[in-house]
């Protein structure tokens, strides 16, 4: 089977539906609910506390043993969770508009917090169908295709349904944002529940055996350098962005200059550099693939290094602003390639028995960087300034690449399992 072949294939068309399904309730909770409250007019100070609502993303592998253990009656233990968490987003956005900012602000804080957690729980139950599905061979080409379908599923909430809110009522937004919930609910109810050999018969032996199994597995030693791996991989990457919109600003560029260069600079890279990886990652492998990509991430962040010694500018010209879109276009190519390996080789790590515990743990895992280390870049740039700031990111970037020579070596071949 060719490459091409490989990527038209019914179990390809399924990544993109649940990518698609995955995205959606997170971009909902990042770019459509701060611009309904702020519409709203409600204060600054009280749309950022909402940031709180990621905290079931962090801490998904607190229930995710649940999801190993239970199935839902009929359709099984995979596909049972999916449509329990899809039906339920479905009702849940649609609802949500219904409720008045200035008058329900406490009823819709906690309507936001069930929405995170019915979506943080179908992540759990996606990537682990997803990673049962897929045969070692097509995790990397799985992993970016799910990866760019879920980055696309942002612009319905980040762009369709805030241009409908400037001619439709926010309670008919909220429903037809909920509506594309709808495709994912059809593709889980006419796909087969995939095959797994071993199954956690009690409850004690899905949330003890997931780690016992991960930290037998090759030893404590090799445990521990792949969870410092999973810590490091993005975290320069991840340190780099998570000031970007304020370092532009500082840099001289309007926030028009930021949203139409940020949108396509910054979207379409990260697809084309997605799919451009998880096709490549089909010839020469997920190991080799960490090696390139972690490059390409580490290079990325000397573009913002370079933008930052440029300095500020009096008067942005379109010189200034192709130089902001290919610093722009880089960090997004390579935040696609890096993110579609790191997220195969998640993947590849997991145990099919324990695939929802392991799983979620790993990504909960991946997502502490974001969640806590990035709260010290402010202190950091007052400190060390723009420049000093990104090589620090650069600096940070070499351990996860150095870890590589351990947990993904140049040369070793990982063997494939059938196809399901």
């Amino acid at each position: 089977m060719t490459i091409w072949q490989q990527l038209f294939t019914r179990r390809m068309l399924i990544c993109v539906f649940t990518g698609f399904s995955s995205g959606l309730p997170l971009y909902l909770l990042f770019n459509l609910l701060p611009a309904w409250l702020r519409s709203e007019h409600v204060d600054l100070k009280t749309i950022g506390l909402f940031a709180l609502i990621q905290f079931p993303y962090t801490w998904k592998f607190l229930w995710s043993p649940l999801l190993d253990r239970y199935a839902i009656p009929l359709l099984g233990r995979r596909r049972g969770w999916m449509v329990l968490t899809q039906v339920s987003l479905l009702a849940v956005i649609a609802a949500m508009g219904g409720f008045s900012p200035q008058s329900d602000l406490t009823t819709i804080v906690w309507i936001t917090t069930l929405l995170a957690f019915l979506s943080a729980t179908q992540d759990i139950v996606l990537d682990a169908y997803r990673r049962e599905l897929l045969a070692d061979s097509e995790l990397g080409l799985g992993s970016a295709v799910h990866v760019n379908a879920y980055r696309i599923a942002g612009l319905v909430p980040g762009s369709l349904a805030l241009i409908l809110a400037d001619f439709l009522p926010w309670d008919l937004v909220f429903i037809i944002t909920a509506l594309f919930m709808l495709p994912g609910i059809a593709m889980t109810l006419v796909i087969k529940e995939p095959r797994v050999d071993v199954v956690p018969k009690t409850l004690r032996d899905a949330v003890i055996e997931p780690f016992h199994e991960f930290i037998t597995r090759n030893g404590w030693n090799s445990a521990l350098l792949i969870l410092a791996f999973l810590f490091f991989y993005k975290l320069g990457d991840s340190m780099c962005t998570a000031l970007a919109t304020p370092f532009y600003l500082d840099m001289g560029f309007s926030k028009t200059d930021i949203g139409l260069i940020a949108k396509n600079a910054g979207l379409w890279p990260s697809v084309i550099g997605g799919m451009i990886g998880g096709l490549w990652m089909l010839k020469i492998g997920i190991n080799r693939a960490l090696w390139l990509f972690g490059v390409v991430q580490l290079l990325a962040i000397f573009g913002f290094a370079w933008l930052a010694s440029v300095g500020h500018h009096a008067d942005i010209t379109a010189v200034e602003r192709t130089q902001l879109a290919i610093v722009i276009g880089l960090e997004a190519l390579g935040v696609g390639l890096g993110t579609a390996a790191f997220v195969a080789f998640i993947a590849r790590t997991t145990h099919p028995a324990y695939t929802a515990t392991q799983f979620a743990l790993f990504t909960s895992l991946m997502a502490i960087p974001r969640t806590f280390a990035n709260a010290a870049t402010g202190w950091l740039v007052e400190i060390m300034g723009w420049t000093g700031f990104f090589l620090l990111c650069a600096l940070l970037a070499v351990p996860g690449m150095l870890l590589l020579l351990k947990v993904a070596p140049w040369n070793e071949q990982v063997g494939n399992k059938e196809a399901v």
